[in-house]
């Protein structure tokens, strides 16, 4: 059975919570809430079979938050005694008494069941960092090895991080949570008479442990194995001719356009407008809910933060918000937004649906993505099959580079890879593409999503956000999608223009 560490279940939880939280009753807090977190984070890189870095990162301290007089008060601090709480405690309140006179909208939470001394650790099996680093590294340099009969240089990555997170509020709330992700990733690289490209494993970051490089979740061997004629492949591969194709999109590639387009637009902050600094606002604004066609009848979208395995897959959140899965687009309609408390209760939307995350305990949490997922059509087709119902189109898969607008609008996307599909069979790779629309315009073309066994969790570590920024990690999962007539662009002679 998982357990959460004991040398975290050994520090002073208790004590600096009640010590913080009784301090703030005392200075007339309306609310009060209390979180420990210690993240830590390893990275190996390596380059041609040698490690060329590697770091190991340990982050520990705490935050009091209060509400006094309607107003955010927020303070951190690293010193673990009763007293220090207490200072940190009194610092939080003075913000908040220093900003009321200039606040101009009082804060209010939505009301949330407590959930007194609840403990919850994630879906793994080996924890990364009991795996030594050596052996990682042997590992990885083993995979490059393999990667360079085929390629001239290989970079390979492995990402590990533990996050645990103690939180107490003045309602009652108190719960302790771990839990890990890993993100291995490996680069191919090679130079023929017709340039130079390369080509990345399609793996996703998962919530799993160590297991996860060992063949739990993955083919790593088969992936590897295929890779290297991939590339020499796309090497000889010709231009994209521009116009309008059928897609079919990958899981693969298609997990970064539901993030960009689908993920960070319902984000309730962003559409109301408070979220404006960082990569814009959205679209799908208040007044459109319930509303808005934001795709095809065959398009339905979940925020989830209980998914095995989802990186953004939690017990609670920042705000001691139970984890749940709620609707977002249903039969291709937008129905719901990702909240926090304020914005629940703001909007008179209910309950929070637990979408409040800090990156790090100097950092005041924020409304921040869940995992948001197209779900699949449960007697769905096969990839195979979607492909058979194309006469002129493209396959693409893996994720690669994006743009889009400041309101989640306009976009483009390319990918690693992506296969001409000709009177239903794929036909050969093809180079320089990217494919271009609007987000309403593209959804509402999908006219067919694949089954179950199409379906795969893909997501990012680095989900970029607030300001100052913060990161989050976060899963998409997708089934293969069928697109209907989408702007093909030849990236080079685009660019030549």
């Amino acid at each position: 059975m998982r357990q959460i560490d004991a040398d975290f279940l050994a520090l002073p939880l208790r004590r600096l919570a009640d010590a913080a939280l009784q301090r703030a009753r005392e200075l007339g807090a309306e609310h009060a809430d209390f979180r420990l977190e210690r993240v830590r984070a390893e990275t190996l890189s390596l380059y041609d079979t040698r490690l060329e870095g590697a770091s190991d990162a340990d982050d520990l301290g705490y935050a009091v938050r209060v509400v006094k007089n309607g107003t955010w008060g927020f303070a951190s601090g690293i010193q673990l005694t009763p007293e220090a709480a207490v200072r940190v405690a009194e610092q939080a309140v003075r913000v908040a008494e220093v900003s009321a006179p200039i606040n101009t909208e009082p804060i209010e939470l939505a009301p949330e069941p407590v959930h007194a001394d609840v403990t919850w650790v994630s879906d793994y099996d080996v924890d990364p960092f009991e795996v030594p680093s050596a052996d990682k590294v042997a590992l990885l340099a083993d995979w490059s090895a393999g990667l360079l009969k085929g390629a001239d240089h290989v970079s390979a990555r492995l990402l590990q991080v533990k996050e645990q997170k103690f939180y107490a509020d003045t309602a009652g709330t108190v719960t302790t949570q771990q839990r890990v992700r890993v993100h291995p990733k490996l680069n191919a690289m090679k130079a023929s008479a017709s340039g130079f490209d390369d080509m990345s494993t399609i793996a996703p970051p998962v919530g799993r442990g160590y297991e996860y490089l060992t063949g739990t979740g993955w083919d790593w061997a088969a992936e590897l194995a295929k890779l290297p004629e991939l590339l020499a492949e796309k090497l000889a591969a010709p231009s994209v001719e521009a116009g309008d194709y059928d897609l079919v999109v990958d899981p693969s590639n298609l997990w970064l356009t539901i993030h960009e387009s689908i993920g960070h637009a319902t984000e309730l902050d962003r559409a109301l407008g408070y979220e404006a600094a960082y990569a814009g606002t959205s679209f799908a604004t208040f007044d459109q809910l319930g509303e808005l066609v934001y795709g095809s009848s065959s398009m339905n979208v979940t925020g989830d933060r209980t998914v095995t395995h989802g990186l953004a897959t939690v017990g609670f959140d920042d705000e001691g918000v139970q984890g749940q899965s709620f609707d977002i687009v249903k039969d291709g309609v937008l129905v719901g937004y990702q909240l926090d408390r304020r914005m629940a209760l703001m909007k008179g939307l209910g309950r929070s649906n637990g979408c409040a995350f800090a990156d790090s305990p100097g950092h005041m949490p924020i409304q921040r993505m869940a995992n948001v997922s197209l779900a699949p059509d449960p007697d769905g087709p096969a990839t195979e099959e979607l492909i058979s119902g194309v006469e002129r189109g493209l396959y693409i898969v893996g994720d690669k580079s994006w743009s889009i607008d400041m309101q989640r609008y306009n976009f483009q996307f390319t990918g690693q890879r992506a296969y001409r599909i000709s009177h239903g069979r794929l036909a050969g790779q093809v180079r320089d593409f990217a494919y271009q629309a609007t987000t309403t315009d593209f959804w509402q073309s999908m006219e067919a999503v694949g089954g179950p066994g199409t379906y795969v969790l893909g997501g990012a570590f680095n989900c970029g956000k607030g300001q100052p920024g913060q990161v989050a990690p976060v899963s998409h999962g997708c089934p293969s999608a069928l697109f209907r007539r989408v702007r093909i662009l030849n990236t080079v002679q685009e660019g030549g223009k």
